[in-house]
């Protein structure tokens, strides 16, 4: 990308947002400016309200909403407005990392912080929004998502993705011949890819119509223990089960009744 990332740094401690200003100069590629810098979370909301944004640096432990709730908060806004800034936490606190990442951040870096690893999260943001940028012109001449795939970029028409599911830091493309790995939010996916896609579980969107049958399956993943019993979606035509929340049931079942299935 030609342009800085523009950058927001949100920490209560103002000689960590000093460092973090000084480490975001170092850093050489990808270009890179903060805009902006807010001690909690109010301030940062305040902010991204009226500026544009890229990435939020965010400290974990703040006063008031921490960080952990104002990245969900942020990630709630992505599913209902269709965009939110990339999220790298940058913590003392190493237990919070798991948790980071079920949030859909991007990295969690934790405090001293180097600069070759703070350049590392940089990258991978730029990345981001580098393919975000040829997945908007690929949908304006036939809707296609961008995929990497042993090192060649691929354009995967929409109309050929059965499923996209969530695993680890990664989100899995499904077609009938192929699956691909995306550095993409699945709550990116699902707002860019609309109606046509159903989410079943908080980890899978599938097609609706690759959606062929819902029933009671012993697999893992499904129901309240792992390998216990719950509800399944079959996907057509590569005959997988998902597993199907009870979030989701209603809104599984109300799809095929639609199609007529």
């Amino acid at each position: 990308m030609s342009e800085a990332l523009r950058i927001l740094i949100v920490d209560d401690e103002e000689l960590a947002r000093l460092r973090l200003r000084t480490l975001v100069g170092d850093c050489a590629e990808p270009p890179a400016q903060v805009v902006g810098e807010a001690a909690n979370a109010v301030q940062a909301a305040d902010f991204l309200a009226a500026h544009p944004v890229d990435l939020v640096l965010l400290d974990v432990h703040m006063p008031g909403l921490d960080g952990m709730q104002f990245a969900a908060r942020l990630r709630e806004q992505a599913g209902t407005q269709g965009s939110a800034p990339a999220i790298v936490f940058v913590t003392a606190h190493a237990e919070h990392a798991l948790q980071a990442f079920e949030l859909e951040a991007v990295d969690y870096l934790t405090k001293p912080v180097k600069r070759e690893r703070l350049q590392a999260a940089l990258q991978r943001v730029a990345q981001r929004l580098q393919r975000n940028g040829e997945r908007a012109e690929g949908a304006a001449g036939g809707e296609v998502l961008v995929v990497s795939d042993r090192g060649r970029v691929m354009r995967v028409p929409v109309a050929e993705v059965l499923y996209l599911k969530a695993e680890l830091k990664y989100v899995t493309l499904r077609t009938a011949n192929h699956s691909y790995v995306l550095d993409d939010s699945l709550a990116e996916l699902e707002s860019r890819l609309g109606e046509r896609f159903l989410r079943v579980h908080r980890n899978a969107l599938v097609a609706r119509a690759a959606v062929r049958a819902l029933e009671r399956r012993a697999m893992e993943g499904v129901g309240d223990d792992e390998g216990g019993e719950g509800w399944a979606v079959r996907v057509a035509p590569v005959d997988e089960w998902l597993a199907v929340s009870r979030r989701q049931l209603a809104a599984v079942r109300e799809a095929l009744v639609a199609a007529g299935r």
